[in-house]
């Protein structure tokens, strides 16, 4: 364990160029995180995620959910998803986002992956129903796990490790131009709860 928590630039582009993406580190305590991951893992209405592509039915392992201020209707991967009222935790960490990062978000999709098994092939947030070049604060509860971003054109790519109780912040023209993924990883056995906050227009 370490003594002193390494001191993170929040300030620091983790993208070379066309997108900005911001990594603010912990911002809960190591009991906050442990109860919010607690009560997430209770609390919230998960559900397998599906799919279609080409045509065929996917059901994954990782499980969501999709939460919001109003009854959003959201579309991604050929699956359409209507939001369930905010819960009282969820509030409270949209409210925490709000404040560190100077965003305001009005939804929020959740993803839980059991063990490393389960992971996210590459993709980006582009879906017409979410504001365009709007921010997308992504925090992290349970197994730490590498992120990764590629380049669309150049094939670049940037990695960072998501810490428990973290947060990391999608802005501007990030997902016109990168794609990320969660990579499976055979080291991991743990849960991870991955929040993504979001501003849905309609």
């Amino acid at each position: 364990m370490e003594l002193f928590e390494k001191e993170i630039d929040r300030e620091k582009n983790w993208l070379p160029y066309d997108g900005t993406v911001h990594y603010y580190g912990k911002l809960l305590s190591q009991e906050q995180s442990k109860y919010y991951l607690k009560c997430l893992l209770e609390t919230i209405e998960w559900r397998n995620d599906e799919a279609v592509i080409f045509g065929k039915k996917i059901i994954t392992k990782r499980k969501v959910a999709w939460y919001g201020e109003k009854e959003f209707e959201y579309t991604y991967s050929n699956t359409t998803k209507r939001s369930l009222p905010w819960t009282k935790e969820l509030l409270e960490l949209k409210a925490l986002i709000e404040a560190e990062s100077g965003e305001t978000f009005n939804s929020c999709l959740l993803n839980l992956y059991h063990n490393g098994d389960e992971g996210m092939a590459w993709h980006s947030d582009g879906e017409t129903d979410l504001k365009k070049n709007g921010a997308i604060g992504s925090m992290s509860f349970g197994a730490e796990r590498k992120f990764a971003f590629k380049h669309k054109k150049s094939g670049e790519k940037v990695e960072l490790v998501l810490e428990h109780g973290s947060l990391l912040m999608m802005k501007g023209v990030t997902q016109t131009y990168w794609l990320h993924r969660l990579p499976p990883t055979k080291k991991i056995a743990t849960a991870r709860v991955n929040l993504t906050f979001r501003t849905i227009v309609e």
